[in-house]
């Protein structure tokens, strides 16, 4: 062979060998790559209560720490809020004041009212008397033309004063025997219970500063630190029930005819290296943000992602929230 052939052969290699390459890449993608995933990779999750005050106020002390296990009814937190303090003597105060009133109605007036009213009905009883007697005198005087009609006159309208002042004593009188009237004496109970309604109301926030475990579990985070100021509704901290574990799972539309409602899944769990078994109670769509979008320009559709959920079918004390968990089609 010439030299130049000899050239020629030794550039074709190169080529040939990057031709090899470029159509072995082309069939491990045909073949491997275009494959689907048949794996489907969910998580753990518990459910997360979160403690939080009707009430602002400083956290004055901590009873837990992150991490910690706690039971129901246990106290996490104590707020100091003594604004709420403050309304309390207030409404102590209205209360006493209201029930002080309403005593007073309910009883009527006291014995010594009651003595001087009837004292004054008795003198107006005598000048009633006295009234008519003189007034029965001017009259006979004025029969016989004794007397002039101003007299009688005079004597007559002292007489009827009289009677007017005898017949308002007597009521008065009544009035302090009988009592405050029923509408003043109900009037009197209402404001009453309206101050003890405000009492109840301020020893409800007053609870409000105990921080109160609801469920039996796990305190997993805690926001502020001592001495800072929480408003109202601000969360605290967080505690895990561990009680109530589920997996969850993310499913493309076009394969959840592999999953039903009461269906039993069984799925890997790496961080134990353990199997275990999910009943399906639970299929949601995720919404639009989700969808799996077609890449085709005809043919091909929007898919929508599913999420699944399932409780383990026994109780798994190490399963944690986070954790994976591996499903093989």
């Amino acid at each position: 062979m010439s030299r130049e052939d000899n050239k020629s052969g030794s550039k074709l290699i190169p080529i040939l060998g990057f031709a090899a390459v470029i159509i072995a890449v082309a069939i491990y993608g045909f073949f491997f790559l275009n494959q689907e995933d048949n794996t489907l990779q969910g998580e753990a999750e518990v459910t997360e209560v979160r403690i939080s005050s009707k009430v602002p106020g400083r956290i004055e002390k901590f009873f837990v720490e992150e991490g910690d296990s706690v039971r129901r009814g246990d106290t996490l937190a104590i707020l100091s809020a003594p604004d709420v303090y403050a309304k309390l003597s207030q409404a102590t105060a209205a209360e006493q004041g209201a029930a002080a009133q309403s005593n007073k109605a309910q009883k009527g007036a006291r014995v010594e009212q009651i003595n001087s009213a009837y004292e004054m009905w008795q003198k107006a009883k005598v000048g009633v008397d006295i009234a008519q007697k003189s007034f029965t005198r001017v009259q006979n005087l004025y029969n016989k033309g004794v007397t002039t009609a101003q007299k009688r006159d005079e004597a007559e309208a002292n007489y009827n004063a009289a009677v007017a002042t005898e017949k308002a004593a007597k009521s008065q009188y009544d009035m302090a025997k009988n009592g405050a009237e029923r509408e003043d004496k109900e009037a009197a109970l209402a404001m009453l219970n309206r101050a003890k309604g405000a009492v109840a109301e301020v020893d409800s926030y007053i609870t409000e500063t105990y921080l109160i475990s609801p469920v039996d579990g796990r305190v997993s985070e805690r926001f502020p630190n001592v001495g800072e100021l929480v408003g109202t509704g601000a969360p605290i901290m967080n505690v895990t029930d561990l009680s109530k574990k589920w997996g969850t799972f993310n499913v493309r539309e076009d394969r959840l005819e592999d999953f039903k409602i009461g269906q039993t899944l069984t799925a890997f769990v790496p961080a134990i290296n353990k199997e275990v078994k999910l009943k399906v109670y639970y299929m949601k769509d995720l919404g639009s943000y989700a969808a799996w979008k077609a890449t085709k320009t005809t043919g091909g559709y929007d898919r929508k992602t599913f999420e699944i959920r399932g409780h383990f079918v026994e109780n798994q004390p190490d399963i944690l929230p986070g954790m994976s968990l591996i499903i093989k089609e």
